[in-house]
C-alpha cells in the first residue's frame, strides 16, 4: 500500500516472551520505513490470524490482535494509557508513522486473554461501502475469533473499550458453533464463515447489517481448523465458494454461492482420481486463471477443468 510492504509478526504458539509487531518496508529499496509494537509496555499480543493477511481500505490497515496485555486504564481519548492493545480489533494509520488510529476491544478482553480465547485467531475483512436504512454509506469491517461471536465494526468509529458493553456497529452471537481460525469471504452482499466443527454458512447483508441467522449452509461440517472460503465468479454470475477440508484425508469442496446446501464438487467424490492426501490447517484455496490451488502437507494440489 502506497509504496510500502507491511508485515505482521507472531510467536510460535505462546512460547517464550514476545510482543506483537507490525513493520513497514519500502517496496523499492526494502529499507525499513516504520515499526510498531502493539504491546510496548506489556507482553504477547502477536498477529497471527491463522495465516490471514492484514486488510486495508487503501488508507488504513486492519487486523485482529491476539491474546496479550490490554490496558483498561484509558486516556481522555479512550486509548489504552500504556499503549498495549492485546486482543483487540485494530485500525492502523501508516502516515506519518505506523500508529493505532482506532480500535475495538470486547468488554471482557482481559478475561479472554487469560483464557487464551483470543480474537486474534481470526482475520479481519474490510467490506465495500454499504448503504444503511437511511441511504447513508457505511464503512464496515468484520471479524471473529475463538469466542465464536461475529463482530461488525464501523471503520469510522470502531467502538474502543467499555467495561460493560461492546459499543460496536453490530454483534451476532450464537450462530457459529466453533471458533474461527481463518477469515470470512465476501461476495455480492453475502459474508461466508467456516468455523471449527461447523457448516460453512452464508450471512447476507441488508441495509449495512449482517443477517442474524445464516440463509444457507453446507450439509457437511469442517473439522479443526474450520475453513477459510474463497470465491470465484464470472462477474455477477456462476459464483462458487471453495473451501479446503483438514483431516487425515483432505478435500477441496465447491459450493453454489447462492445456496451452500448445493455442493457442486469435492475432490474425494471420484475415488482417488482427485485426492491429494492429508489436509492441512490454515489453508486458503487460491484461484487464478481457471485453476484452484490448495496447499497440502508436502506440496500444492492444482485443480482445473477435466480434459
Amino acid at each position: 500500500m502506497n509504496g510500502n510492504v507491511y508485515l505482521a509478526w507472531t510467536s510460535h504458539c505462546d512460547q517464550g516472551t514476545y510482543g506483537g509487531w507490525v513493520m513497514a518496508y519500502s517496496a523499492d529499496t526494502l529499507s525499513q520505513t516504520g515499526a510498531l509494537n502493539l504491546t510496548p509496555n506489556g507482553t504477547e499480543g502477536s498477529v497471527w490470524m491463522s495465516g490471514a493477511g492484514m486488510a486495508s481500505d487503501g488508507a488504513f490497515l486492519y487486523l485482529l490482535d491476539a491474546n496479550g496485555t490490554f490496558d483498561t486504564t484509558l486516556t481522555a481519548q479512550g486509548f489504552p494509557a500504556g499503549g498495549d492493545y492485546g486482543n483487540a480489533f485494530l485500525k492502523l494509520s501508516t502516515s506519518p508513522t505506523l500508529a493505532v488510529a482506532d480500535y475495538f476491544a470486547t468488554f471482557d478482553t482481559v478475561a479472554q486473554s487469560s483464557a487464551d480465547a483470543d480474537l486474534g485467531s481470526g482475520g479481519a475483512l474490510v467490506l465495500p461501502d454499504l448503504a444503511d436504512a437511511n441511504g447513508t454509506a457505511r464503512h464496515l469491517a468484520v471479524g471473529a475469533g475463538k469466542d465464536s461471536k461475529i463482530y461488525v465494526v464501523n471503520r469510522d468509529a470502531m467502538g474502543k473499550f467499555n467495561t460493560s458493553a461492546n459499543l460496536i456497529w453490530q454483534e451476532v452471537d450464537g450462530q457459529l458453533s466453533g471458533g474461527v481460525f481463518g477469515m470470512p469471504a465476501y461476495y455480492n452482499k453475502v459474508v461466508y464463515f467456516g468455523s471449527v466443527g461447523d457448516n460453512l454458512k452464508a450471512f447476507p447483508m441488508t441495509s449495512a447489517l449482517l443477517a442474524t441467522t445464516p440463509t444457507s449452509h453446507s450439509a457437511g461440517t469442517f473439522p479443526y481448523t474450520g475453513a477459510t472460503p474463497s470465491i470465484s465468479a464470472n462477474g455477477a454470475a456462476n459464483a462458487i465458494v471453495w473451501a479446503a477440508e483438514n483431516g487425515a484425508v483432505g478435500a477441496l469442496h465447491a459450493f453454489n454461492a447462492s445456496d451452500l446446501g448445493q455442493e457442486l464438487y469435492n475432490s474425494n467424490q471420484s475415488g482417488t482420481r482427485d485426492t491429494f492426501g492429508a489436509g492441512n490447517k490454515f489453508i486458503t484455496p487460491m484461484i487464478a486463471h481457471g485453476h484452484v490451488y490448495v496447499g497440502t502437507t508436502n506440496g500444492v494440489a492444482v485443480f482445473g477443468l477435466l480434459k
